[in-house]
């Protein structure tokens, strides 16, 4: 009879020739792995295969090796931890998968970072298109399975998103850092496609000292805006740019693409690699930062109107007037914009009268507040007569740090358009529409009514005019000079009512009435 220690010793034996120790020890013993295992070892990859695991491996036959294009291993064995270990990478798991546990049409992600998939055809295993022609050889750290053919992942495979290309690049750090702050990285990972003109390190560095950290104590403004302006919501290689093309960038402005013998720049950057594909787009490395004009003018003087969160009076009454498309042409224009409160202080009913004929009179008014030319508030001087584009006159008081429009208050001045300026003021303006003739001298009244002062616009011929004001019955009310260009006549005292404004003194030479609200 056998003694207990020779029967252990035999059933050890007969453990070990079951299963062997790891799935690099199936190979190295395979007489049908050689050029397998010579892979494995040059790419050195058996230490790390002969780990803890578990590991599957598709294990590709000699045959499969002898069927790749010729001198194909050669090449790869010449650089054995480069391609050579991303492919054998691609034929294995880092999971026990036994053949039970695969399923057709299942996909499975390898070490290498790409997936395979599993096809079942009438009992026949396929991973990709390589068959499975034994299955199941276990080993204590994974399972073997023998394919007829060499599994080939894409090598170089193109990263993700632009995204990854900017992080993954050791000159783009002060662009990463930026586009992470700036809040764009997940709109820049998405589907796209976008063509991103990056910076280098040493570009931004060029920038003046401290600009980027001014920036970045507000990453999602300015900053964002310069990120954005270096962006095309397209996916524009550099074989489809060309000499002088001007492109639109997700900020809005335009770049401009030049191509000087073979050099191309973006603006005044140059381009110095071009072409790095990624899956949602392409990165272009530039040696500048590209500016844009931040905080740019609004078009026209009617997108400041529209745009204003005091002035919808005045939006609607330009679109109603039909003047939106006048006002947003070329231009020059200056418009003296009436706020809503200053419409609403209008006696009651008036803007909804003047509403029911928007062409007619409503027109007019409007065209009173502009003028045909680009006048800021450094060229408007006290005194000044300026001609409206409804062809009556507005005259400009200065005074001290205050400016008026006739009777109204210049509250906020100089807002720019690319055709024109705005102004805002506090009351709307009333067209002088009482004129008289005195000595051969037309003389303007306005506004008419007026509230708390009186405009008389006229070139007298002598230096200074008196004038005396009645009431509607004849009763004096004040007098006083008038000097030849514009004057002022303040009315605040005096009441509600029908007056007569009377030049060259108590002779009532001439007269024109007016009325007070």
């Amino acid at each position: 009879m056998k003694s207990p220690l020779i029967l252990l010793l035999v059933a050890l034996v007969l453990h070990f020739n079951v299963k062997a120790q790891t799935v690099v020890d199936i190979i190295v013993n395979s007489p049908d792995h050689t050029t397998l295992e010579a892979a494995v070892i040059a790419a050195e990859l058996a230490d790390d295969l002969s780990g803890t695991g578990p590991f599957t491996v598709f294990a590709p036959t000699d045959a499969a090796f002898a069927a790749l294009p010729a001198g194909l291993v050669e090449t790869l064995l010449q650089d054995p931890t480069g391609d050579l270990a991303q492919i054998l990478l691609y034929h294995v798991v880092g999971a026990n998968a036994l053949s039970t546990s695969l399923s057709d049409g299942q996909i499975i992600n390898t070490l290498q970072g790409q997936d395979v998939t599993v096809t079942i055809d009438m009992g026949n295993v396929f991973i990709n298109d390589a068959q499975v022609i034994v299955a199941d050889l276990v080993a204590e750290n994974g399972v073997v399975h023998v394919i007829d053919a060499v599994l080939v992942p894409e090598l170089n495979p193109l990263p993700a998103t632009v995204v990854d290309i900017i992080v993954n690049s050791p000159d783009h750090t002060t662009l990463e850092a930026a586009v992470i702050a700036a809040e764009l990285a997940d709109d820049l990972s998405g589907t796209g496609p976008f063509t991103v003109f990056a910076p280098t390190d040493a570009a931004f560095a060029a920038l003046p000292a401290g600009l980027l950290e001014t920036l970045l104590q507000d990453p999602t403004g300015d900053l964002a805006q310069i990120l954005l302006y270096h962006v095309v919501g397209a996916n524009a290689l550099s074989t489809s740019l060309s000499d002088v093309q001007i492109i639109t960038t997700l900020q809005g402005q335009d770049v401009t693409v030049t191509i000087d013998m073979g050099n191309v720049f973006i603006n005044d950057a140059q381009v110095i690699v071009a072409d790095l594909v990624a899956e949602n787009g392409v990165v272009h490395v530039i040696d500048a930062v590209l500016v844009p004009e931040l905080n740019p003018l609004p078009a026209t003087v009617v997108d400041i109107i529209v745009n204003s969160p005091d002035h919808t009076t005045l939006e609607a009454a330009v679109i109603a007037a039909e003047l939106a498309d006048d006002l947003s042409g070329t231009g020059p224009f200056t418009v003296f914009a009436p706020t809503d409160a200053a419409f609403a202080a209008l006696p009651a009913g008036l803007v909804e009268t003047l509403l029911q004929d928007p062409t007619g009179d409503l027109a007019q008014i409007l065209l009173y507040h502009v003028v045909g030319a680009n006048a800021l508030s450094t060229s408007l001087s006290d005194g000044q007569i300026i001609t409206t584009l409804q062809g009556e006159d507005v005259v400009v008081n200065v005074d001290g740090a205050n400016v008026f429009i006739n009777n109204a208050q210049v509250i906020v001045a100089d807002l720019e358009a690319e055709n024109g300026v705005v102004h805002v003021i506090d009351a709307v303006l009333s067209i002088p529409t009482s004129t008289v003739e005195y000595e051969n001298v037309t003389v303007s009244v306005y506004p008419v009514p007026a509230q708390d002062v009186l405009n008389v616009v006229g070139a007298f011929n002598v230096e200074v005019m008196p004038y005396v004001i009645y009431d509607q019955v004849g009763r004096f009310v004040k007098s006083g000079n008038l000097t030849s260009g514009a004057s002022r006549i303040d009315l605040e005292e005096m009441n509600s009512g029908v007056y007569q404004l009377c030049f060259g003194g108590i002779e009532k030479q001439s007269v024109v009435s007016f009325v007070k609200y």
